[in-house]
């Protein structure tokens, strides 16, 4: 069953941050993921203010967890700290609704 991050990045300075996206997008496509969304502005419809929104597919929740520990997201992360807040939930148990 495929398994999702999603994620919430608030970009506190955006010119340290150049160097992650090609870390990241690299680290995301070597281990199977796909990217839903990246760099989505979402409309608030309720609650407090939100950032920039990503979706990434794994294969499965497995995957997802390996891409997380994996060298290559830690790296990508090393340039992202300090430079952004970033919240990332891992969605692996959902019930599909019949349509």
């Amino acid at each position: 069953m495929p398994a999702y991050v999603i994620g919430e990045a608030d970009i506190i300075h955006p010119e340290a941050m150049k160097g992650y996206g090609p870390l990241i997008v690299a680290s995301v496509k070597k281990h199977g993921g796909k990217y839903l969304a990246r760099g989505a502005r979402p409309q608030v419809l309720e609650g407090g203010p939100a950032h920039n929104i990503l979706i990434i597919e794994f294969e499965n929740a497995e995957a997802a967890r390996r891409w997380y520990a994996s060298p290559e997201y830690q790296a990508a992360k090393a340039v992202r700290q300090g430079n952004s807040n970033l919240r990332l939930l891992l969605i692996e148990d959902f019930v599909k609704q019949a349509g």
